[in-house]
């Protein structure tokens, strides 16, 4: 069950609540209207969420993480400072984000590298995104894939290291691809 935390919906005159579960803790003032927050979901203060986003449970955006509109994070995601997500993106349960190119114990970056995820992007999931790499617009990663460098748009990309195998349209359809076997039996049927 959702509550709509009064301190959120006043925060700069928004036209449609944000839908918060009693179990997330949402510090951060920049959360766009529309916006849900599922179960155990932890949005920090210093992280920017857009409009209409679904956040589900068990996520963690830290301060310095931008998310666009339009985005959904299924369980398990968590994001981190220097990583941008745009406008219509798909991330898949479970998938990681790095922030940190040689990370240890107690050492801490002065500046992060940039991770960005470009519009309409789809993230399968268990997917591992290295740090300081841009997925193009409408590509397409599989589920349990290791992105290790950038992925131009409309890519299909997977496998350990992820390698391009292919386009999508905007869909996220293979391009080129024969049609699925159901498909051809209804033409043939008829």
């Amino acid at each position: 069950m959702f509550i709509n935390d009064p301190e959120l919906l006043s925060r700069g005159g928004m036209d449609r609540p944000i839908a918060v579960h009693p179990a997330a803790l949402v510090e951060s003032m920049e959360v766009g209207s529309g916006t849900r927050v599922w179960a155990f979901a932890h949005i920090a203060d210093g992280a920017v969420v857009g409009e209409d986003c679904n956040i589900c449970d068990h996520t963690f955006i830290e301060a310095g993480a931008i998310v666009g509109n339009r985005v959904t994070l299924k369980c398990g995601v968590h994001l981190w400072n220097g990583n941008v997500i745009e406008d219509d993106v798909f991330i898949g349960p479970n998938v990681s984000m790095c922030n940190d190119p040689y990370p240890r114990s107690g050492a801490h970056l002065s500046e992060h590298p940039r991770t960005v995820i470009r519009r309409g992007a789809s993230i399968g999931a268990g997917a591992i995104i290295l740090p300081g790499i841009e997925i193009g617009a409408y590509a397409m990663i599989g589920a349990g894939a290791v992105v290790t460098r950038s992925i131009p748009a409309f890519a299909l990309a997977y496998g350990n290291p992820a390698r391009v195998h292919g386009r999508v349209d905007r869909q996220g359809r293979p391009i080129g691809s024969p049609p699925a076997p159901n498909a051809l039996r209804s033409r043939t049927a008829a």
